[in-house]
């Protein structure tokens, strides 16, 4: 078996080796364990132009997951009694067009047969806060996807839409803003200040250039596929994306760094967690079933290894950033790895070190 030192140098080594490629210009890793952190690494540059060095504090796009801590805040209030897993969704949010059997417990497990409309256009300048209107474009994208792709419950299919209407469920049973709610129930109970983990850019300079290769296949159709505001000079063999606000912060808005989604997996870990009570985490952990009794690749929250479930994972991408997290409770461990590339493969570097590790 390996020791600690020897595991350290192995992920240190492929952080370097995946920096020396070209897969992205910076990465970060964090491993915990149940005792506390086992690695804090970062390497490569947070920004390209000005040199900047990537940091293990640089805050970086979660992207999808952000869809964990969403599923905690909703388990939050099905712990408090707050909100009911078969409630019906659109009792709670009557703009929602799929009738009255789609339920909460659907919209967390993925079962819920709400479409996936490609999402990379639902983004806004940070200059455009103040006047978004958060609740109109959710609207507007229900308008565009007004049928359900299969009854609630049937079966398993993923869907970014799904999670933009567990924000608002939250914040119909919580009586309170959803950025506000998992701020003060999430974020501060984790001891996480909103320049360490928010849902908003604390400071430019600390935050990662975001970037796509040029010649990557989602490089070369970037005017077609990305709101054009957003696309970037070129810099070399990479092209930066400018800096966006998710349309709805609840299926992709978090900001932060690997250091931050640490602390977060580190709760998963401890024997007793700050977030959530032992049937929250259980529901947080434990694989779904469809209607008809077969095993979904969910829990109420996160997506389970296809290898049969050894270990739990979100993955979060899209343009200019990439990264994974893996919880493998059994083992009292857990991993996420970020990289400023909407290309950088963070599912292959886990796998790969991951790999080496159970050797």
């Amino acid at each position: 078996m390996a020791t600690r030192t020897e595991i350290i140098t192995r992920w240190r080594d492929r952080i370097g080796a995946a920096i020396q490629a070209g897969e992205a210009p910076g990465v970060q890793c964090v491993v915990v364990g149940r005792d506390g952190p086992v690695l804090e690494a970062a390497a490569g540059w947070a920004d390209l132009a000005s040199r900047r060095p990537m940091e293990p504090g640089t805050t970086l796009m979660a992207y999808s997951m952000t869809k964990v801590l969403t599923a905690v805040a909703a388990l939050q209030l099905v712990e408090k009694g707050a909100l009911s897993l078969d409630a019906s969704v659109r009792a709670l949010v009557p703009e929602v067009p799929y009738g009255d059997r789609l339920a909460v417990r659907h919209l967390l497990a993925q079962t819920s047969g709400i479409p996936n409309p490609v999402p990379l256009r639902w983004v806004h300048p940070p200059g455009e806060e103040r006047t978004f209107d958060e609740r109109a474009m959710l609207r507007r994208r229900l308008a565009e996807s007004p049928a359900l792709r299969f009854a609630p419950g049937a079966r398993y299919a993923y869907s970014n839409l799904a999670y933009w209407i567990l924000g608002m469920v939250i914040e119909a049973a919580a009586g309170r803003p959803y950025l506000e709610y998992v701020r003060a129930n999430v974020l501060d109970r984790l001891g996480l200040s909103p320049a360490e983990a928010g849902f908003a850019i604390p400071d430019p300079q600390l935050h990662a250039s975001g970037y796509l290769p040029r010649w990557s296949a989602m490089g070369l159709l970037r005017p077609f596929l990305l709101d054009r505001r957003l696309v970037g000079e070129v810099d070399g063999r990479w092209v930066h994306v400018k800096d966006s606000v998710l349309d709805g912060a609840a299926f992709g808005g978090l900001v932060a760094s690997a250091w931050a989604l640490g602390r977060f997996l580190q709760d998963q870990l401890a024997t007793e967690s700050v977030l959530l009570g032992p049937e929250g985490r259980r529901l947080l952990q434990e694989q779904q079933r469809d209607g008809a009794g077969r095993p979904v690749p969910m829990t109420l929250g996160w997506q389970v290894a296809p290898d049969g479930g050894s270990y739990l994972f979100k993955e979060g991408g899209g343009a200019g950033f990439h990264g994974e997290m893996r919880l493998r409770p059994a083992a009292g461990t857990a991993a996420v790895v970020v990289a400023n590339s909407g290309a950088f493969r963070a599912r292959e570097f886990l796998d790969a070190v991951e790999g080496d590790r159970r050797r």
